[in-house]
């Protein structure tokens, strides 16, 4: 594991998902600021991560074709850009247009700097957590930095949420012993694939079976993630009769408590195997997810947010390894569909959603994201491992090893 490469991509990783999740942040301050409607926050919930769904791939397909660790500062860079357009705009559709640029840019990052930690971490599901849960820190801080910039002096301040990008572009630029890239690069398939494969050992092809699979569960995964992400603020407020500062508290517990899963997350898969932080993840997520949807009081919803935050991000890190080894040809494609759509399917349905609770409520916004999560439950739980093998490490033998090996041929 090459520590200091993980930890400095993990750090892009907090910039990339902080302008992800300040989108989500952003939308109670347009509802009492701006006047819009469920449906409308919706729409912009739809152009930050449906516009995604529809680019990740594509950045995933060039990673694979071509290293371009270059795509990395500029996706993040240009999620900040649109990020703080959308603030300072006035328009709703230029709003919308400066979401979906955001949206392209979280596009852009995530496929090859996946990759890139794949190489630095190995086969280790710790190594995976740590870069994964960079994002959900990013993700946890959003609400915090865009209630202190937006709430404190609106929506002509935004420009201050441009600080992350620029401080990290700037490391970028330096670089330092952090980018020492060795190993496997993002246009290279895994070890144990095809030529990578250790003499004896049967080749490794891509089984787009298993992974179209997995992928059905991670827009199963996604479309309530997505859901709560954007809604349980205004729920605290709207059903709960909580503040804005209450709202975007739950929010900051609800994605600190995924940093907390990922983490938790790569600990069970390297103790127990993936694929019980695959089961346990879906299994605990389904009644917390239940308890959103009743809790009587903020306490418990509070509560229950957490446990769905924790349960929903256990398996995070095992689908992303588990989608390269399905496809250790192509890992830059498997890393942009997966992480492309962890965020993206959810954000296609966003509009139906808004929909829903402005004709309904959110109650039963909630009470229909329980009942369609109970297909990804159950597939998951019939998900297949597979392992592909980390390259092998050559060394070079000290002379004392030497002989010894010359005596024993």
């Amino acid at each position: 594991m090459k520590k200091g490469q993980l930890g400095f991509l993990a750090g892009t990783h907090v910039v990339n998902d902080l302008y992800q999740s300040a989108i989500p942040a952003m939308l109670p301050f347009l509802m009492t600021q701006r006047h819009y409607s469920y449906a409308a926050v919706s729409g912009l919930a739809f152009a930050a991560s449906g516009i995604s769904s529809l680019f990740q791939p594509l950045f995933g397909v060039l990673s694979d074709r071509r290293s371009r660790p270059w795509l990395v500062p500029a996706g993040f860079v240009t999620a900040a850009l649109g990020v703080v357009a959308a603030g300072l705009s006035g328009s709703y559709l230029v709003t919308w247009l400066c979401v979906a640029l955001a949206g392209i840019g979280i596009a852009a990052y995530h496929p090859p700097a996946t990759s890139q930690a794949r190489a630095a971490g190995g086969s280790s599901q710790k190594a995976m957590s740590v870069f994964s849960v960079g994002g959900t820190i990013g993700g946890s801080l959003a609400p915090t930095l865009v209630t202190l910039v937006i709430g404190a002096a609106g929506f002509s301040s935004s420009y201050l949420l441009a600080v992350p990008a620029l401080v990290m572009a700037a490391m970028w630029a330096v670089k330092g012993p952090w980018m020492r890239w060795r190993g496997h690069t993002p246009a290279t398939p895994l070890a144990g694939a095809g030529a990578g494969a250790k003499a004896g050992e049967p080749e490794r092809g891509d089984d787009w079976r298993a992974f179209g699979r997995l992928v059905v569960v991670i827009v199963g995964w996604s479309i309530p993630y997505v859901t709560v992400t954007s809604m349980v603020s205004l729920h605290a407020q709207r059903d709960l009769q909580q503040s804005t500062a209450a709202g975007a508290a739950v929010l900051t517990c609800y994605t600190a408590a995924g940093a907390v899963g990922t983490l938790l997350g790569g600990w069970i898969g390297d103790r127990h195997g993936r694929m019980t932080s695959v089961r346990l993840g879906y299994l605990v997520a389904l009644p917390a997810l239940a308890g959103i949807a009743l809790a009587p009081t903020f306490w418990l919803l509070v509560l229950c947010t957490v446990t769905f935050g924790v349960a929903m991000f256990l398996p995070f890190a095992a689908q992303v390894t588990l989608s390269q080894d399905y496809l250790p040809h192509h890992p830059g494609t498997a890393s942009g569909l997966t992480l492309g759509l962890a965020m993206a399917a959810g954000g296609l349905c966003s509009p139906a959603f808004g929909w829903l609770a402005d004709g309904s409520g959110l109650p039963v916004v909630f009470y229909t994201l329980v009942g369609l999560f109970l297909v990804p439950v159950v597939l998951a739980v019939r998900l297949p491992d597979r392992v592909v093998p980390a390259a092998p490490t050559v060394s070079t033998p000290k002379p004392a090893e030497a002989v010894a090996a010359n005596d024993a041929g």
